[in-house]
């Protein structure tokens, strides 16, 4: 369907020419080309919705790209980046060689900063205002940042900084009371009571010496356009409060802002989504919701802890059945480690719940609050592994790596949804130190969930397939990929296959009888190559002196772009068919 107005706008100086009456219908088209592009395929609807009207005004009133613009996170990035020069490759949105789901500066000039994890926006900004004051430039520099993420620890810390400075920054916040989840917290409390009693509160943020303006309606582009045109004859800090509703101009997405927040296929014009085809086996984030539940209901000790992602982490049941045992901590992942890291010293089972890219942000505190002194935490590691749309930000693939050369840390890497099952029953009975169970994103094989559970000896592997020549050890659930490879194989009798099931310790009786035994190892990994599994057995065979050939499978030293997780495992020659030729090349090698 042609957008008139939008389709006039290869770029913002275009729409700079535009009068202040045309951006209304333009608004229309933006949200529109929205929700038709996203209807076919999956992304970030309800915040880029609710984004609409102030992605038109801050382009209509600075002079971007020489004005610097970051929007944290960039889940609500998508109106901007139709608006400059993308709208065209926008049905590629998050697809394998198409343009990404969050700000990247390799792809347009307008996008300032990359972005993707939460809290960044205003330090990066901060940055950029600085330096631009020491070489004498005299440009704007705006950071947009949601409520959900201001309350992020490095947002305070830009904040403290900020104020102590004569930057000329504008921090643009949009408060629509949601993350992905529901914001929480006493920061969210006070944005509410503001919006409801402005002049009645000491203000938080003047009293950090930066100017506030505000709450003001994030959809009256009038207003919108007004004080921003103030705000670009200001300097040094300020901050503007708008208020917006995620989801705007979709009633289903305005009602349900959780199940939209990224909603996958959906009829563009009734936004009902489209049903599942045949029969959905369980996803990992319910095998372990549904599991820690149960255990929760026989052990008082277990609580859970998320830094914002009850829905995508499978504790919303969890949540609802022993509140005070579940807990949202907000977009603080830091907080999150050391909170649970107290509890553990109370004798508590905290199930500290974060996916693999997130847990990044916490180093400090797994390393010295938790590991150093061998608190029996359990970190429970979602998406870990290779996840797909949201691209090099969110693949959980270094989480071995860093973790690895922790002390007193155990790494465990179940290879399906029964072995996280039975890991979670077994870390709830007590640990002697922290635990790391990492599971991917996806879903698993089960259709139906037991909780017939197995006690897990820490630190075992288990031999899968015995076999000829050359021994195949694998880490955690590319283990199913290897098996479904090896019964595609006319050779397969000449391969054997072990799981490792942890990393730290690796099962040091298994690895000897394997080295011992075959002829060649070869070692399969969805994680990093540099610092991984594999080269924790490479270390193992140097200090053994074992000299057998050891091939290395997982993932380069590289970032890896967005796109199909299946098509993304595919280039690494990691799918079944990948594994194959491997194998089959590792075959010829040995009979050289």
């Amino acid at each position: 369907m042609s957008k008139a107005f939008l389709d006039r706008i290869p770029d913002p100086q275009t729409l700079r020419k535009f009068d202040l009456n045309q951006l209304f219908d333009l608004a229309k088209d933006l949200r529109q080309a929205i929700i038709d592009s996203l209807a076919k395929g999956e992304g970030h609807l309800g915040s880029s919705l609710g984004t609409v009207e102030l992605s038109i005004a801050l382009h209509f009133v600075f002079d971007t790209p020489k004005d610097l613009l970051v929007w944290d996170v960039g889940h609500q990035a998508y109106g901007h980046k139709m608006l400059t020069g993308r709208k065209s490759n926008f049905e590629l949105l998050r697809q394998q060689g198409g343009i990404s789901g969050f700000p990247n500066r390799e792809e347009s000039p307008y996008d300032a900063f990359g972005t993707g994890h939460a809290g960044t926006s205003i330090s990066a900004v901060l940055g950029m205002a600085l330096a631009s004051q020491l070489q004498g430039q005299k440009n704007q520099h705006i950071a947009v940042i949601g409520d959900a993420s201001i309350a992020n620890g490095m947002a305070f810390e830009a904040l403290n900084h900020l104020g102590t400075t004569a930057a000329n920054v504008l921090i643009i916040l949009n408060d629509n009371s949601m993350g992905i989840d529901p914001s929480i917290g006493a920061l969210k409390n006070y944005f509410d009571t503001v919006k409801k009693e402005a002049s009645s509160l000491p203000n938080f943020f003047q009293n950090l010496n930066i100017d506030y303006s505000g709450p003001l309606d994030g959809h009256d582009l009038n207003a919108l356009v007004s004080n921003l045109k103030r705000q670009k004859t200001q300097t040094g800090p300020r901050l503007l409060h708008v208020v917006t509703k995620k989801g705007k101009g979709l009633p289903l997405a305005e009602n349900e802002q959780v199940t939209y927040h990224a909603p996958g296929k959906f009829d563009p014009i009734t936004g009902k989504l489209n049903p599942a085809n045949g029969e959905q086996k369980i996803k990992y984030q319910d095998v372990f919701g549904k599991t820690i539940e149960y255990l929760s209901g026989i052990n008082s000790k277990i609580v859970a802890i998320t830094p914002a992602m009850p829905t995508g982490s499978g504790l919303v049941e969890l949540m609802q059945k022993f509140p005070d045992r579940c807990i949202d901590v907000g977009i603080a992942e830091q907080h999150a480690v050391t909170l649970a890291a107290g509890m553990a010293t109370q004798g508590m089972l905290p199930f500290c719940v974060i996916y693999s890219t997130f847990l990044q942000r916490a180093y400090d505190q797994v390393l010295h609050d938790v590991a150093l002194q061998k608190l029996g935490v359990v970190f429970c590691i979602d998406r870990a592994g290779i996840v797909g749309h949201d691209g090099p930000t969110h693949h959980g693939v270094f989480d071995i790596a860093f973790l690895r050369c922790i002390p007193n840390l155990t790494i465990a890497a179940p290879r399906n949804a029964q072995q996280l099952q039975n890991l979670l029953y077994t870390a709830q009975l007590g640990l002697e130190q922290p635990l790391a169970i990492r599971y991917p994103r996806g879903y698993s094989q089960l259709k139906k969930l037991s909780f017939d559970f197995e006690e897990v000896t820490l630190g075992k592997g288990s031999c899968l397939k015995e076999g000829g020549q050359i021994a195949i050890l694998s880490v955690g659930t590319i283990a199913g990929n290897i098996h479904a490879a090896l019964a595609e194989l006319e050779d397969a009798d000449n391969f054997a296959h072990f799981d490792l099931g942890f990393v730290k310790p690796l099962d040091l009786e298994l690895l000897h009888t394997v080295f011992h035994t075959y002829q060649r190892v070869v070692i399969f990994e969805e994680g990093s190559l540099k610092g991984g599994a594999g080269s924790a057995v490479l270390e193992f065979a140097a200090e053994n002196n074992y000299k057998i050939p050891i091939e290395l499978e997982g993932v380069p030293d590289q970032f890896i772009s967005h796109g199909k997780s299946k098509n993304l495992l595919k280039d690494l020659g990691l799918d079944t068919e990948g594994i194959c030729k491997k194998l089959d090349s590792i075959l010829n090698k040995n009979e050289e």
